[in-house]
């Protein structure tokens, strides 16, 4: 009989909920096998204010290798920005099989990262964000990155998957308080 033996691992703060009246911190996340986008926003009410955002950068290293580094930055961005709640893109469906399968898997390693910590995540279809954030379910990514730019107030340029990331924190914001996205399921 095989008996298990626990690991121990480090210690990593699980983030709290805001005071009454304190703005929320959510993460956003545009999860991709080469690139993931990520974007930290505080939301009070009406007013939304860009905390930080940027882009994983995987290269060409082995698939595995990405994956794991998806899991392990995306729980330092949670330990580093706090977040009471994370909002990731859904997979798109896709003409290439292994290209839907690897975003899955980006996507789900992402998902792991938020979940091991205790952050609530919901998931939006990409035409949701663009709805939400330009007003057409079919918005490019250069529109999504001047209303993201102009919603926030930035005045540089932001790389095209962080502004993504950025959408997809807002999109959650404005659609937080539904009963589908308290559940996890804001498709």
């Amino acid at each position: 009989m095989m008996s298990r033996t626990s690991i121990p691992t480090q210690s990593i703060p699980i983030p709290r909920q805001p005071e009454l009246g304190q703005p929320i911190r959510i993460l956003g996340i545009d999860p991709g096998s080469r690139y993931t986008g990520w974007g930290v926003v505080d939301v009070q009410g009406q007013r939304q204010a860009p905390v930080a955002w940027g882009c994983i950068r995987l290269g060409d290293a082995p698939f595995d290798q990405r994956v794991r580094r998806i899991f392990e930055e995306v729980q330092g961005l949670i330990r580093d920005h706090g977040p009471a709640e994370a909002a990731i893109e859904d997979v798109f469906v896709s003409r290439n099989a292994m290209s839907a399968l690897k975003l899955g898997q980006a996507r789900g390693s992402a998902m792991a990262a938020i979940a091991c910590l205790d952050v609530p995540i919901a998931a939006y279809p990409p035409a949701r964000v663009k709805q939400s954030i330009v007003g057409s379910g079919r918005a490019d990514k250069t529109q999504i990155g001047h209303m993201v730019r102009a919603l926030l107030g930035i005045n540089t340029r932001i790389q095209a998957d962080a502004a993504d990331a950025l959408a997809i924190a807002l999109c959650h914001a404005h659609w937080r308080a539904s009963p589908a996205a308290r559940l996890g399921l804001a498709t």
